[in-house]
């Protein structure tokens, strides 16, 4: 089960700290892609705060999973992350329904993964 859980949160901390990273390294074009994206949905106005709103969430994903994965190689502390699995299922979950609401059914069919892995991390994580 230590294994599971260090390969869990590790996973989860490289996923989210490098797309949060991305966000933030090169925000004008991911805002740019998304604009497009979005431009026949429900979130047509709203590209600017949802992409802030997912960076945040993704950041906090991706470091609350990076120091549970450095908790539970040094002391087997599971608090951070879990944390960091909860975290990592609500961001999904905000990245499924923007799919879904695009129309992007393709994209949001493989965000299903990404979830099921965070649920896997929550649950090894208790």
């Amino acid at each position: 089960m230590w294994w599971m859980q260090l390969l869990t949160a590790s996973l989860l901390a490289a996923l989210f700290l490098q797309s949060g990273m991305d966000k933030v390294s090169d925000r004008e074009g991911n805002v740019s892609w998304l604009r497009e994206h979005f431009k026949s949905s429900p979130l047509a106005g709203r590209v600017e705060t949802s992409v802030t709103i997912i960076t945040v969430l993704e950041l906090a994903a991706g470091v609350f999973s990076a120091l549970g994965a450095l908790a539970i190689l040094l002391w087997g502390g599971r608090s951070f992350a879990y944390a960091g699995a909860v975290l990592s299922a609500i961001t999904i979950l905000f990245l499924f329904v923007g799919q879904r609401l695009a129309k992007d059914y393709a994209g949001a069919a493989v965000l299903v993964n990404y979830f099921l892995l965070s649920m896997l991390a929550v649950w090894v994580m208790r």
